[in-house]
């Protein structure tokens, strides 16, 4: 029997990342792990501990001590829970956003989640995503992926996102959000985002999300 296929799917924010990666697994039949959203528990956390998202030492205590779970819901989505609370909505929260990815690059941080993501893909079957997927967490993927989008598109993707859940911003604000966590999240040492030298390179600007689907889906079938 063939082992099933871990697929890879990297990119900036505002790609398109979790919705397609969601589809896929929904379309295959795989586990969905949205790695963002395990950065964004971490973040969370910080926040709520009164942690300075700049003490790497405190955060990377943090991240061993805390329980995130990634439970998969009908919709093909996930519901996020941490510590065992269902924090799913709270992880989305504009001040969250502001600063997971200086959570996302103190190194001791990276190394605990990197841990736990390579557990959860260890027996295959799962479509995982984020920005050092195909890089450092599962360089040997059956397939690697990687969405990228105009600037502005990403950052329009995001305005209406956050506008959907209720939080009040201005495309102008995320815009300037989206381009310094596109800087922070390629100039960081450890798991920067980098397209991987095998990976699929896909341009969402213009593409339906049905559409980007279509393709990975195609190009998994030919990997295997």
């Amino acid at each position: 029997m063939l082992r099933k296929p871990v697929i890879a799917i990297d990119g900036p924010a505002g790609a398109g990342k979790s919705t397609v990666a969601r589809m896929v697994a929904r379309r295959l039949g795989l586990l969905y792990v949205d790695t963002g959203a395990m950065y964004r528990a971490v973040t969370l956390a910080a926040l709520r501990a009164g942690i300075d998202v700049e003490d790497e030492g405190a955060l990377a205590a943090l991240a061993a001590d805390i329980r995130i779970e990634l439970v998969p819901a009908e919709d093909g989505a996930v519901r996020v829970y941490l510590d065992g609370e269902d924090v799913t909505a709270a992880i989305r929260s504009p001040e969250v956003s502001r600063h997971v990815s200086a959570v996302a690059r103190a190194a001791g941080v990276r190394e605990e989640l990197v841990r736990r993501q390579k557990s959860m893909a260890a027996a295959g079957g799962v479509v995982m995503e984020g920005r050092d997927i195909g890089t450092v967490v599962l360089p040997g993927a059956t397939a690697k992926f990687f969405l990228t989008a105009r600037e502005d598109v990403r950052a329009y993707r995001r305005y209406r996102e956050m506008r959907g859940r209720g939080y009040p911003a201005t495309l102008e604000e995320v815009c300037s959000e989206i381009r310094e966590r596109d800087r922070i999240d390629s100039s960081r040492e450890v798991g920067p985002l980098v397209c991987p030298p095998d990976a699929f390179i896909l341009d969402t600007t213009a593409m339906t999300p049905e559409e980007v689907v279509e393709a990975i889906v195609a190009r998994v079938g030919e990997a295997r």
